[in-house]
């Protein structure tokens, strides 16, 4: 993969990046992919009442339909994430809205929960019902919702017997008024609802809450309140931002609207993920999320409160062979420092992330 992905990357990055997004999703798909090797137990994480081959996770964007989740369990990812999945398709934003800022290595996007519903890619799901791997639903609200919690509880009923966990996604900053869920009592009517209904459905799946790095701490405060107190399984941290550092050099194209992820996201997230993991109090694990683009960055996720990390935007940048990399990265640390588990590893900077 490494090879044909160094031969591609120069035709995609001549394409539009959206229809360069979607040629990348057929060639997955008719790709006769040869599974990785087993991962070396040492990478092994339980979270969530789950087992984890490898803490390296595919984030939700990539595969928003389901078209290749078993393709990307083959490249040697732990876990993937599909979706975000509304209720409804529904086309989302217009086009052009999806943007590289190459000399940044960073996306922009506002595809505004772009899906094709529930019931294509329920059908998706069900095609590979009986295969191993851990596969999460990341699910949201449709644009035109007049209850958009409804929503939620509509995604935990359709896929409860399919996905392995769920992702709450309320973060998005594509879908006008979504962060409005963020709030105390917004979000904690939907935490009730959301683990209500997956209670009923008998499967009991993790749910999981996404949450932006964007949060003023005060705010987070609150967040991590209700999502203690309703008993969340974890977070994951964080979406995309709005904001835009000062350290991007491509100053044109950040002037387009929309989420920021890759590289220039990492200080932001990464912050984020640590004061979350100070106020969790290990009540139940984080995932990294946010500028993971090498073993080195990869570490200092988890250092910085990650048990799980995720990927997505470095892919478009450095291909697939990326995954294997942070894998041997992550490796030789534990080895340089005679540790036995990545989970030694997990919160164990986080006052120099927090920045106190």
């Amino acid at each position: 993969m490494g090879l044909m992905g160094a031969l591609a990357k120069p035709i995609l990055f001549g394409m539009d990046a959206e229809k360069a997004h979607g040629l990348t999703i057929k060639l997955l798909k008719s790709m006769p992919l040869p599974a990785c090797g087993p991962d070396d137990s040492a990478l092994g994480v339980d979270a969530f009442g789950l087992h984890f081959p490898n803490p390296v996770g595919m984030a939700a964007g990539f595969d928003k339909n389901a078209d290749v989740p078993d393709a990307l369990l083959r490249l040697g990812f732990g876990f993937t994430e599909i979706g975000t999945v509304t209720p409804l398709p529904q086309p989302g934003n217009p086009q052009p809205r999806l943007f590289r800022l190459v000399q940044d290595e960073a996306v922009i996007n506002r595809f505004g929960f772009n899906s094709e519903g529930h019931r294509a890619v329920r059908a998706r799901l069900m095609e590979r019902k009986q295969r191993a791997g851990i596969v999460g639903v990341n699910i949201g609200a449709n644009k035109e919702a007049t209850d958009r919690t409804a929503d939620y509880v509509a995604g935990i009923k359709a896929f409860s017997d399919l996905a392995t966990y769920f992702t709450v996604n309320i973060s998005s900053p594509n879908t006008p008024g979504l962060r409005d869920l963020q709030q105390t009592a917004a979000l904690d009517d939907l935490l009730a609802r959301v683990l209500e209904a997956r209670d009923e459905a008998g499967h009991k799946r993790p749910v999981l809450l996404k949450i932006a790095p964007d949060l003023a701490p005060s705010d987070l405060d609150d967040v991590v309140d209700v999502a203690r107190k309703r008993g969340v399984d974890g977070m994951i941290v964080s979406n995309t931002t709005v904001s835009r550092p000062d350290s991007l050099r491509d100053k044109v194209t950040a002037m387009e609207t929309g989420g920021l992820s890759g590289g220039p996201l990492f200080p932001l997230s990464t912050r984020m993920l640590a004061l979350a993991y100070q106020r969790v109090e290990n009540q139940f694990p984080l995932v990294g999320v946010g500028g993971i683009d090498s073993a080195k960055s990869a570490y200092d996720k988890i250092s910085a409160g990650a048990t799980l990390i995720q990927l997505y935007s470095s892919l478009v940048f450095k291909g697939p062979g990326l995954v294997t990399e942070i894998k041997k990265g992550l490796l030789a640390r534990l080895k340089a420092e005679n540790l036995k588990s990545i989970a030694e590893l997990t919160g164990r900077d986080v006052k120099k992330w927090a920045g106190n």
